[in-house]
């Protein structure tokens, strides 16, 4: 194992040319206008603050009532290492995660993976929306993010009933 210097001084080297700062102040200003836009957008629905995170992932919630009303959630989250957006099914608590995970053990889940419950796991089902973003044309990742969002919503929609 590396020693935490070692470490240190990589990360301070990559930082020195300015790369990272510039890429992670992109992805977050994107996600802010993505969040706004939707929030602008769809009044009914109930969107959290976001969470910049530690450079592993970036998402805000993006909830629909009628998920709301069974303590679930649905999170945009742009994941960094993978350089990937994904929509995921979320509980309000471990607890309801838990039972939703179980309840839809048994359903025929289609193209989706249920997730396995365990420490750092937060997703219910998490699935990919935009594998290979392009940043340079922000208004039309924007648009398919929201499409293929709501698509997922009305996925996990029929799922649950």
């Amino acid at each position: 194992m590396e020693s935490l210097n070692k470490e240190i001084r990589e990360y301070t080297l990559q930082l020195s040319q300015g790369h990272i700062q510039k890429a992670y102040r992109g992805i977050l200003s994107f996600m802010s206008e993505l969040r706004t836009n939707l929030e602008r957008n769809y009044p009914d629905y109930t969107l959290s603050s976001m969470y910049a995170g530690y450079l592993d992932m970036s998402y805000f919630a993006f909830t629909p009532l009628q998920l709301k009303r069974k303590k679930l959630k649905i999170a945009i989250v742009y994941l960094h290492g993978e350089n990937r957006f994904e929509a995921w099914l979320t509980g309000f608590n471990r607890q309801t995660q838990t039972e939703v995970i179980e309840s839809l053990r048994e359903k025929d889940l289609k193209q989706f993976t249920l997730s396995e419950t365990g420490t750092g796991v937060d997703s219910i089902i998490a699935y990919p929306i935009i594998k290979r973003p392009n940043f340079n044309k922000p208004e039309h990742l924007k648009q398919q993010i929201e499409i293929n969002t709501l698509l997922f919503i009305k996925e996990m929609d029929n799922l649950l009933k």
